[in-house]
């Protein structure tokens, strides 16, 4: 087969090929350039990828030995006597317990008291806040919740409130909030994820109220909302409570603990995670002080125990961060529904705790990555558990004891690990995955006779493609003109660039993206008579009919 190629052809299609040779990425637009060009060579600037992928490690690994012996330190340096007796704190990586550390004495009273363990149970205050909200998205996901926009008055129609900070209200009487009056509403998404405009309590009531929530609703009656539904981030107990009863008596048919026992602590195996403060259970548990070192009662929190009643221990956190990172595959919530759970909702003004607010979440950055956190603060006890969703990351630290004022162990302990982890993932050699028979994908293609393409195997028998022919660029590196093939079902395969690489390419006033085209997608098409794709698609780069040449092609290059 041969193909002519004139100078003049060279030059139309010179940044095409460019942008061709980065997997397809062809639309462009081209300034005009004389034949007599001269290309500078390329440049590399920032190195990609900026987030690399979790993939599995061997250990021991000497960065991630290092960063969890400062966490040690760390946490071991911050138990005091009478203000913090007792912490114990874990670390899973994916479907793995990374770490776990446990530090003082269950009892400080108690000069013959052990040091707690995993097994150990602490109070969780408002990281309870985080089963009203699985509740919610179990059952969107079961269909049970049509929407997780819709409005509260859709499941509870004798509630009202008065919003008089509603800009674009009428009359003074339409201040009072009643289902479909108006959008944006008082939805599920946003009482779940601290944007309800509710009030922390509800007036003339502590945590211990032990009210139920036809009172409840009759109190807000009468109530004002702080700040207009989905436009302020405000910390209130009264939206997680109102949520979980709500639900659990209007939905589910049952109530929020029994819920919450069935479907997500059993499911689980959360056998050390509960509600109710039984005697056995005191027995397992780290004892909670004040700040001058005198025991915390431990109150049952009435109506409000949805927002903060819960115990838990390390081990038991370890699992429900493992199904929150989607590791035990569909044991708790899809994929997508987690991806959704774990997806910042809105961001907080300066005045709040947290730079964004998530469902149930308190979310900061950290190194470029959301560390998405609940903390937890009730009389004697203190807790958080966090997660790193893009490095399959989380840590749970629960305490006996009141926080450390003067720092912040989770944001520092994140210091000394992330970096280390995301060093690890880099050093990491990725391991692709072969087609079942590379033959049918073998040979050579071409996009519309202007850019060729030849895909090979190589010794593992993963598919490799590398550009040739008259419009390759040799200024730019061989190794970023070769794609590697990862293949994943059915004839689709993933374009993975080894590792680093440049962010983007700039050759005189062009400039590739490297980083949008790694880990895009091919479609192969289905095989033919003579049992071979014809072709293949490239759906994410709006790339399609590449197509399979007879066999390779020749250019004769003329004058114009």
């Amino acid at each position: 087969m041969k193909v002519k190629w004139t100078m003049l052809g060279m030059v139309v299609f010179f940044l095409l090929s460019l942008v061709m040779t980065f997997c397809f990425i062809w639309q462009y637009r081209m300034p005009k350039l004389k034949t007599e060009v001269v290309v500078k060579e390329a440049r590399a600037e920032e190195m990609c990828p900026l987030f690399p992928e979790p993939v599995p490690l061997k250990h021991p690994i000497t960065s991630l030995r290092v960063a969890l012996e400062k966490i040690d330190i760390l946490l071991r340096s911050s138990i005091h006597s009478t203000k913090l007796p007792a912490m114990s704190a874990i670390v899973v990586l994916n479907d793995s317990v990374l770490w776990n550390g446990n530090f003082g004495k269950k009892n400080a009273s108690d000069p013959s008291s052990s040091t707690p363990n995993e097994y150990t149970v602490y109070r969780i205050a408002s990281l309870s806040k985080i089963f009203p909200t699985l509740m919610l998205y179990k059952l969107w996901e079961d269909g049970l919740v049509d929407s997780l926009d819709d409005p509260l008055e859709k499941y509870a129609d004798n509630f009202t409130i008065k919003d008089p900070l509603w800009k674009s209200r009428g009359p003074a009487s339409s201040s009072i909030r009643t289902f479909g009056h108006r959008t944006p509403g008082l939805t599920l998404r946003r009482m779940a994820s601290q944007l309800s405009g509710l009030p922390r309590r509800l007036r003339s009531t502590n945590l211990l109220w032990s009210g139920d929530t036809e009172a409840a609703l009759h109190l807000l009656q009468d109530d004002v909302l702080v700040a207009d539904p989905g436009t302020k981030c405000h910390y209130s107990n009264v939206a997680f409570s109102l949520l979980a009863n709500i639900l659990g008596q209007k939905v589910t048919g049952s109530d929020f603990e029994s819920w919450v026992s069935d479907n997500v602590l059993e499911r689980l195996s959360m056998k050390n995670t509960g509600f109710n403060l039984t005697p056995a259970i005191q027995r397992q548990m780290a004892v909670g002080v004040y700040s001058n070192g005198q025991p915390a009662p431990l109150y049952n929190l009435g109506w409000y125990r949805p927002a903060g009643q819960m115990y838990s221990t390390t081990a038991d956190m370890a699992k429900l961060m493992m199904a929150l990172l989607g590791t035990n595959r569909g044991t708790l919530l899809r994929q997508d529904t987690l991806n959704t759970m774990l997806t910042p909702v809105f961001r907080c003004h300066s005045g709040y705790f947290a730079n964004s607010t998530g469902t149930p979440w308190e979310i900061n950055e950290q190194f470029g990555y959301d560390v998405v956190r609940k903390d937890g603060d009730l009389d004697g006890y203190a807790a958080t558990l966090s997660l790193v969703p893009r490095l399959k990351l989380g840590l749970v630290v629960l305490m006996a004891g009141v926080r450390p004022a003067n720092q912040n162990l989770v944001s520092q302990a994140y210091s000394y690990l992330i970096p280390a982890l995301e060093k690890a993932f880099r050093d990491a050699r990725q391991t692709l995955r072969p087609p079942p028979n590379p033959a049918p994908y073998v040979g050579f293609f071409t996009y519309r006779n202007m850019t060729f393409y030849e895909v090979k195997v190589d010794s593992d028998g993963v598919l490799v493609m590398q550009q040739f022919g008259p419009q390759v660029d040799t200024t730019v590196p061989s190794k970023y003109r070769t794609l590697r093939l990862d293949y994943l079902q059915d004839r689709v395969f993933r374009v993975v660039f080894d590792s680093p690489y440049p962010c983007k390419l700039k050759v005189n006033s062009a400039s590739v993206s490297l980083e949008a085209q790694d880990r895009q997608l091919f479609n192969f098409y289905l095989f033919n008579n003579k049992g071979v794709s014809p072709g293949f698609d490239s759906p994410g780069l709006n790339t399609y009919k590449v197509t399979r040449l007879a066999g390779r092609p020749h250019f004769i290059k003329t004058g114009i």
